[in-house]
């Protein structure tokens, strides 16, 4: 059994903990927590399970990574703190782990990534052995392992599009919905995820990486961007009211230029209402959230994913099958050389012992 820490326990760590124990081939060893009203409690109960794990949460970084874990779910928010997050990765990598991460946008195409960032972490893979993975928790499969997989069903390809279409009154992280996507703010006002050169900075290496799948090069890459406000005010069940005027939708593109055309785009599309921007992409249901895949070309090819968990919530389904993809790999990363790798180096395979296991 691999030895297989999991590092926070808010939306991505709590699925990250019923993902490991879970799999046949990982043992929780341990929870670490940053909140501490949360130590001393049960796995089980921080991950919503009906059962106790036995795994008491702890924040003593230090005591867990020196007892040897052989894998980390570093699954601790990166956005407002990306230095802290590279720097508790390297640590868990200096400590031989194999690390997975939705954490650090910079490491989705790590071939391409800053110096700042990468020559940090490979100094960690000489110093302990250790190695990483990073995927996206927008999920990363929608915009890399789906898209390149459904590419290879048609004949001609025009344009590859990843679409996440989301309404964000599901998503219980107030501070991402209101101060980084603009939520309720002011028309006016700049919020951090929507500054021109963000949207590249978190989806362009997915941009990128695709790109060298499919053998072409970006000549660069372009963003667009639309913003509506809402019409009435809306009460929502998470984080309360959002005021008639404000902003209640965006819909934006990364859009990965080749010879001209935009060829490979991923594209967001959130609501905090279903009644803003309702002449906009919604999911196939009315739902509060899909993510899909267009291969325009011959055929036309467009695949649709919805997943619910926790009480049919699809914030959480997406979280989910984002931390499925990073938990399934620990396996097939123990097994491999140390180093940095990729969604293109890392295989997506089959549930191996999984099916009926509760």
């Amino acid at each position: 059994m691999i030895s297989t820490v999991v590092w926070g326990t808010g939306n991505v760590g709590r699925a990250a903990i019923r993902a490991v124990d879970a799999h046949p081939a990982l043992a929780l060893a341990a929870v670490l927590v940053a909140d501490g009203a949360k130590v001393g409690r049960d796995a089980g109960e921080l991950a919503g399970l009906e059962r106790r794990l036995g795994v008491a949460a702890t924040d003593d970084v230090a005591s867990v990574l020196a007892a040897g874990p052989r894998a980390v779910v570093y699954a601790a928010s990166g956005e407002l703190r990306p230095d802290d997050a590279l720097a508790d990765i390297g640590r868990a990598m200096r400590a031989g782990a194999v690390v997975v991460s939705p954490s650090v946008y910079g490491l989705y195409d790590v071939r391409n990534a800053p110096p700042e960032i990468r020559d940090p972490l490979l100094e960690a893979v000489s110093a302990g052995g250790g190695s990483l993975f990073v995927s996206g928790v927008d999920p990363g499969w929608a915009n890399d392992t789906l898209p390149l997989l459904v590419s290879g069903l048609g004949s001609r390809i025009d344009v590859v599009r990843c679409q996440e279409i989301f309404d964000y009154s599901t998503y219980e992280q107030e501070d991402s919905v209101r101060d980084l996507v603009g939520m309720g703010r002011p028309m006016d006002h700049q919020p951090l995820m929507l500054v021109e050169g963000v949207p590249t900075m978190v989806w362009g290496g997915q941009i990128r990486m695709m790109a060298r799948a499919l053998g072409v090069e970006v000549d660069e890459i372009r963003e667009t961007l639309q913003r509506r406000a809402l019409e009435t005010t809306v009460t929502t069940a998470t984080m309360g009211e959002f005021e008639a005027g404000t902003q209640g939708a965006v819909r934006f593109e990364v859009q990965g230029m080749v010879d001209g055309r935009a060829r490979i785009v991923i594209e967001h599309v959130t609501r905090i209402h279903p009644s803003c921007a309702p002449d906009w992409p919604a999911p196939p249901d009315g739902g509060a959230g899909a993510h899909r895949v267009i291969i325009e070309g011959r055929p036309r090819i467009e695949v649709t994913v919805e997943a619910t968990d926790e009480g049919g919530n699809r914030s959480a389904g997406g979280n989910a099958t984002a931390v499925g993809r990073l938990v399934n790999a620990i396996d097939w990363l123990a097994e491999a050389k140390p180093g940095l790798y990729d969604a293109l180096d890392v295989p997506l395979r089959p549930a191996a012992g999984r099916l009926g296991r509760t």
